[in-house]
């Protein structure tokens, strides 16, 4: 049996071309001894320096056994630098932490909770719908848009009002510049250059007794969203107990109802049929913040600019896709609505699935362990291994872009755009162990993404919106799109790397 432990086989790491993985045609096992060559942009990590093995993996079978056994979890490294800047949410929580953080914030993403989040999403699409229109008011014939930019501001918009009922005012441009909204971007939006001291200060914040500027902005800006958060909380619990005062004085899981998910999350954990133990602190409560404005805003602006990209490369699937939204005799539908549109939900799944946001997951072996495979193969000694042994402390990278694009499940047309698949999805798909639709983009088990649902309606609800109002064109030529970011791929253009992540169209009106 293989072991890939300080001996682990040093193989050719898949790489990424224009986000596009050759892992696709590889063998489901791939490994490499060094982390770094992971990325499609090197990105250092304490292993880098100790040099730690990993194992690459594609295989459905090796994937699930890793998502559901409970002996891999997040490594340090990775909890670590997310903790300085998001908390121990539960993005970052591991173990016991994870599962409690984990049970309390189920009810709030249920559908009947998302259900009642629609009308936001309707709402702020069409904010970023006249934004747009009175943009290209004053453009001549060729109007081009920088389409990421706004789509990042409504989905802003969207998780303050939804996650704690706080207008951040994103999309309002001639506004007062929001406190809250400032405090994100600084901790968010703003890349810091690469120098060795932020990769000391990364890898080793202990070390961190000198903040340069950048480090002081961040304290600033968390010190803000901590004030603010905190007030949140206070004003959400006293909320939840006046709503309970003259009635039965108690509050149950099925007192869920209400208007965000923070007061969905403080019903939750005020119930009395939780018990003490098992309820989280306000500094718990706290850390979800900026979980809900990380996770709910990022990867949904990146899968939107991502969906409207494919459109332009595919006209007759955007005339397709537009005749079905048109046909529909209101511009708010409800979820019920949106999930019936049955070509929205295949491009949608195609997109997620081509262009999935989040390219890789990192786990740590907790314990040794064999881990089962779907096909035997042979290792760099020529014997034939029917599983592999991993080490403790070993790192396993779930290629999360290489099972969506594998050509073994998908078929040779994989990396075509092609919605008109998940009319009939090919059988093996059936073996990835994703949350969602038999892909990975959500991930699966414990740790799966907990508001994909949030996403996919809030995804469906944007497209109804723009895609009535508008006709788009690529500005660009497509071999001028490109892929920055380590864990996100965000679209950008070669020719203007330094601007960092953008994504061009030509937009117009359209007109029955």
């Amino acid at each position: 049996m293989a072991m890939y432990g300080r001996s682990a086989e040093r193989g050719t790491p898949p790489r990424c071309v224009n986000g596009r993985c050759n892992m696709a045609k590889m063998p489901p096992v791939v490994t490499c001894s060094r982390w770094r060559r992971f990325p499609p942009r090197p990105h250092i990590r304490p292993s880098d320096f100790v040099q730690v093995p990993c194992l690459w993996t594609a295989d459905p079978l090796t994937v699930r056994h890793i998502l559901h056994s409970g002996n891999y979890s997040k490594p340090w490294e990775t909890r670590v630098s997310a903790a300085k800047v998001i908390g121990d949410g539960v993005l970052v929580a591991e173990g016991e932490r994870h599962r409690g953080q984990r049970a309390v914030l189920n009810p709030a993403f249920g559908p009947a909770q998302i259900r009642e989040f629609v009308p936001i999403f309707i709402e702020k699409a069409a904010e970023l719908r006249d934004v747009w229109l009175d943009a290209l008011s004053v453009q001549g014939e060729r109007p081009v848009i920088n389409v990421l930019e706004g789509l990042k501001k409504m989905t802003l918009d969207v998780i303050g009002l939804a996650g704690f009922d706080y207008h951040l005012e994103a999309l309002n441009a001639h506004g007062k510049p929001n406190e809250l909204n400032e405090a994100f971007y600084q901790l968010f939006s703003v890349t810091p250059p690469l120098s060795l001291y932020r990769l000391l200060m990364d890898n080793l914040p202990f070390l961190d007794f000198f903040p340069d500027r950048r480090a002081r902005a961040v304290r600033r800006a968390q010190a803000t969203m901590r004030r603010i958060g905190m007030e949140l909380i206070q004003d959400r619990k006293a909320a939840v107990l006046r709503e309970v005062t003259g009635q039965r004085g108690t509050i149950d899981k099925k007192d869920l109802p209400g208007k965000d998910l923070l007061t969905l999350l403080i019903k939750a954990n005020m119930a009395t049929d939780i018990p003490e133990h098992k309820r989280l602190s306000d500094e718990e409560v706290l850390s979800q913040i900026p979980t809900f404005l990380v996770a709910g805003h990022e990867t949904t602006s990146t899968a939107a600019a991502w969906f409207l990209f494919a459109l332009t490369q595919s006209p007759d699937v955007q005339s397709k896709l537009r005749e079905e939204l048109l046909a529909v005799d209101t511009e708010s539908p409800t979820m019920e609505q949106l999930t019936s549109l049955t070509y929205l939900d295949h491009v949608v799944r195609e997109t997620l699935r081509l262009h999935a946001p989040v390219t890789f997951t990192l786990r740590g072996a907790e314990r040794d362990d064999v881990i089962p495979v779907s096909q035997p193969f042979v290792d760099r000694y020529g014997q034939l291994q029917h599983e592999i042994r991993i080490a403790k402390g070993n790192r396993i990278i779930i290629a999360i872009l290489a099972l969506n694009q594998s050509t073994a499940i998908w078929g040779e047309d994989a990396l075509q755009f092609k919605p008109e698949r998940w009319e009939n999805p090919p059988k093996e798909a059936a073996e990835i162990p994703g949350a969602w639709s038999n892909m990975m983009t959500f991930s699966g088990g414990p740790r799966a993404c907990i508001g994909f649902r949030f996403s996919i309606i809030e995804l469906k609800a944007l497209v109804f919106t723009l895609v009535r109002a508008f006709e788009f064109q690529l500005a660009v030529t497509p071999d001028d799109i490109t892929r920055v970011g380590m864990f996100t791929q965000r679209p950008a253009l070669k020719s203007e790397l330094a601007k960092g992540a953008q994504m061009k169209l030509v937009v117009r009106p359209y007109s029955r």
